[in-house]
C-alpha cells in the first residue's frame, strides 16, 4: 500500500515506520508543524524536523514538512481557551487528533494515499462487518482515549502499527535498529506549548482574575487563586495552601470562587453519576444501531429508558471504571458508575468502552448535573464565604 506516515521525531513514530517498511509498504513521510513562529509554541520543531530528516535519509524515504499552525490555533487552541474561560476543563489532544491529524491533514494530503499511519498506541479490528477502534496491548501507553472523537470515515483510513507491542518492545526495536532517537524522551503532550508553562500560556491569553479559595465544608476563605481558569475539578497541586492535601471540588465561575476540601479520603472529590452531552459514536450508536452487532444490546425498560453495560475513562489512565450508560426518554445521557470516580470535571470527556475494555465506542463531554440535581445539592448546604485569612499564604 501507499501510506502517508505521520512522524514527529520521536521513537514511537520511527518504530512504526520501521514496521511498515518491513511489511513492504510504500511510505511517504510527513511532519506537521502546528507551533507558531513567534516565541509561543515552537515545540522544539527544528530539532524534531532534523531528527525526521535523519530518519528519512537513512531509509531513503521522501519527507514533507507541512504547516497546519493556523488551523490548529483557530480550531484547537481557540477551543481550549474558550473552554477554560467558561470554567470548564479542555481536552486539546482529543481535538487535535480529530481536527488536525485526521481532519485537515486528511483533507489536504492524506486522501491521496491508501492509508495514513501514526505512532499512536491503538489498534483497529474488523468485527461483524464493521471496523472498530480497539485498545493497545500496553495498557499504560494506550491512547484510544485521545482518539475517541474521530469519525468512522477517519478510522477506516488509519493504520496504527504499534498497537500490538508494548512500549518496552518499541525501545528495544529502536535500539537494535540503531535509530538516532532510540533514547529520546517521550513527548509530554500539549506540544503546542513548547517550553512554555501551561499556566503561563493561559495567563498570557486570559490574564488573571484573583478570587477566594474556600473550604467547602465550612465556607471559610483559606486562600486566594489567580483565576478560576487555572484550576480543574480534582486538582491537588498548585493551590498554594498549607495543611493539606487540598482538592478542588467545585468552581463557581460567576462569583469567581474555588471550593476545596481537605484529605486524601474526602468524599467530595468523588461521585458515581456523570452527565454527558454531545455524545459521539465512532462506529455505531448502540442505542440507534445496537441490533446490528451482537455485542451492543441495550436493555429497554417499560418507561422507555435504555441501559447499556460499559466501561469508561474520565482521564488518561490505564484504569477503567465499570458503569451503566443510561439514555432517558427525553434524550438525557448519563453514566452510573459501579464504584466511586475521582475528579469528575465538566468540559472533560468520558470515553466509553465495551465492558471487556477492548473496543473504544466513542466519547461524550462531561457536563454539570441538571438543575434538579443542583437544587438538591444546594438544599444539602454550601455555606456562605467567611473572610478568614488566618490559614492562607
Amino acid at each position: 500500500m501507499k501510506i502517508a506516515m505521520l512522524i514527529s521525531g520521536g521513537v514511537d513514530s520511527a518504530v512504526a515506520l520501521l514496521r511498515l517498511i518491513e511489511q513492504g509498504h510504500e511510505l511517504h513521510l510527513y511532519y506537521i508543524r502546528i507551533g507558531r513562529d513567534d516565541d509561543e509554541g515552537d515545540c522544539s520543531a527544528e530539532e524534531d524536523i532534523e531528527m525526521c530528516t535523519l530518519i528519512a535519509h537513512r531509509y531513503g524515504l521522501p519527507l514533507k514538512v507541512v504547516s497546519l499552525h493556523e488551523e490548529y490555533w483557530a480550531h484547537v487552541m481557540q477551543y481550549a481557551l474558550d473552554t477554560a474561560r467558561a470554567g470548564l476543563t479542555p481536552h486539546p489532544d482529543l481535538m487535535c487528533n480529530k481536527l488536525i491529524k485526521f481532519g485537515f491533514f486528511e483533507q489536504r494530503w492524506g486522501h491521496d494515499y491508501d492509508m495514513v499511519a501514526t505512532g499512536h498506541y491503538a489498534s483497529t479490528v474488523e468485527r461483524e462487518g464493521f471496523r472498530w477502534l480497539t485498545t493497545a496491548v500496553d495498557p499504560v501507553k494506550d491512547q484510544t482515549d485521545f482518539l475517541a472523537q474521530i469519525s468512522y470515515q477517519q478510522l477506516c483510513h488509519i493504520i496504527f502499527p504499534l498497537g500490538d507491542i508494548p512500549k518496552q518492545e518499541v525501545r528495544r526495536i529502536a535500539a537494535e535498529s540503531g535509530l538516532p532517537n532510540a533514547a529520546r524522551k517521550d513527548s509530554q503532550g500539549i506540544c503546542f506549548l513548547g517550553k512554555i508553562n501551561y499556566n503561563d500560556f493561559i495567563r498570557r491569553h486570559l490574564g488573571e482574575r484573583p478570587g477566594p479559595i474556600v473550604e467547602i465544608e465550612t465556607g471559610r476563605k483559606i486562600g486566594e487563586h489567580r483565576g478560576y481558569w487555572f484550576h480543574t475539578i480534582g486538582q491537588r497541586k498548585g493551590l498554594g495552601l498549607s495543611g493539606g492535601p487540598w482538592y478542588v471540588v467545585r468552581k463557581n465561575t460567576r462569583d469567581n470562587v474555588i471550593y476545596v476540601s481537605r484529605g486524601y479520603d474526602t468524599r467530595l472529590q468523588y461521585g458515581r453519576t456523570i452527565h454527558l452531552q454531545e455524545m459521539h459514536w465512532i462506529t455505531l450508536d448502540p442505542f440507534a444501531d445496537g441490533g446490528k452487532v451482537s455485542f451492543l444490546d441495550p436493555v429497554s425498560l417499560d418507561d422507555g429508558t435504555r441501559i447499556l453495560d460499559v466501561s469508561f475513562k474520565n482521564r488518561h489512565s490505564p484504569e477503567f471504571a465499570d458503569a451503566r450508560l443510561i439514555l432517558t426518554p427525553t434524550g438525557d445521557m448519563r453514566l452510573e458508575a459501579e464504584s466511586d470516580v475521582q475528579g469528575i470535571a465538566p468540559g472533560q470527556y468520558a470515553v466509553i468502552y465495551t465492558p471487556d475494555h477492548d473496543i473504544c465506542l466513542g466519547s461524550g463531554m462531561i457536563v454539570a448535573p441538571p438543575a434538579a440535581t443542583r437544587r438538591r445539592r444546594h438544599r444539602a448546604g454550601i455555606p456562605a464565604i467567611k473572610n478568614d485569612n488566618s490559614n492562607s499564604r
